[in-house]
């Protein structure tokens, strides 16, 4: 029974180190799949499209599930019209990937812009401790914004696709992070546990060993 107790942390670190290991496995995957999408960035892009397309379908088909299960309630109709939306953007995105990739990249560069100039002018009025901060990312915002807008249509076919590949780089890294640390932290604890087992053990040899009789004047007398 002891044994068994004993040989539970041990089984529960090495499916802990193991679920780390996986865990670094996708990160690396993550990592690669985001390296190939920089290099080829129109075919990220298209993915990236028929990802959300996708997404927006299957969304949508749930949301319609949901909505003819709840019947009767007062947002029955709101929770139709907007699975049906979904639906239809999906279908939409599914059916035309490059004309989508260009209206988001037309919009992505008018959210870049707005953010910008925003930052721009409130870093300004405002003056805050972070104003050089803040006055570097707005100008960098409205730079970007319009790089993309002089270069549209042709920018939509890499600037989705970077931003994807970007997004898939960084998440990986983050999980094989996650994944090399976590794994070297429950190497450290087991590490840990065994040494104090290991203490534990001497100790109660040491007690074994020392728990004789003590000689006293009795045991002297006997002997003489």
């Amino acid at each position: 029974m002891a044994r068994t107790t004993r040989d539970d942390p041990a089984r529960a670190s090495r499916r802990l180190s193991r679920s780390f290991g996986w865990l670094a496995l996708l990160g690396v995957i993550l990592a690669i799949g985001g390296v190939f999408g920089l290099v080829y960035t129109g075919l990220a892009t298209l993915t990236s499209m028929l990802l959300f397309g996708w997404l927006l379908l299957v969304g949508g088909v749930v949301g319609l599930l949901h909505a003819l299960e709840s019947r009767g309630t007062s947002f029955f109709w709101l929770a139709v019209v907007v699975a049906a939306l979904n639906i239809a953007a999906g279908f939409v995105v599914i059916r035309h990937p490059e004309e989508s990739a260009e209206a988001f990249t037309m919009f992505a560069a008018l959210l870049f812009l707005t953010g910008g100039l925003f930052r721009l002018v409130g870093s300004v009025v405002v003056r805050g401790p972070q104003f050089g901060w803040t006055l570097l990312q707005g100008a960098f915002g409205v730079l970007l914004g319009l790089l993309v807008l002089f270069d549209w249509p042709e920018s939509s076919l890499y600037v989705l696709g970077t931003f994807f590949s970007l997004a898939l780089l960084f998440d990986g890294l983050g999980l094989i992070a996650m994944g090399v640390g976590g794994r070297r932290i429950v190497g450290l604890v087991s590490e840990q546990m065994a040494g104090q087992e290991g203490d534990g053990g001497a100790a109660g040899g040491r007690g074994g060993a020392g728990g004789g009789p003590a000689p006293g004047p009795g045991n002297d007398r006997s002997k003489g």
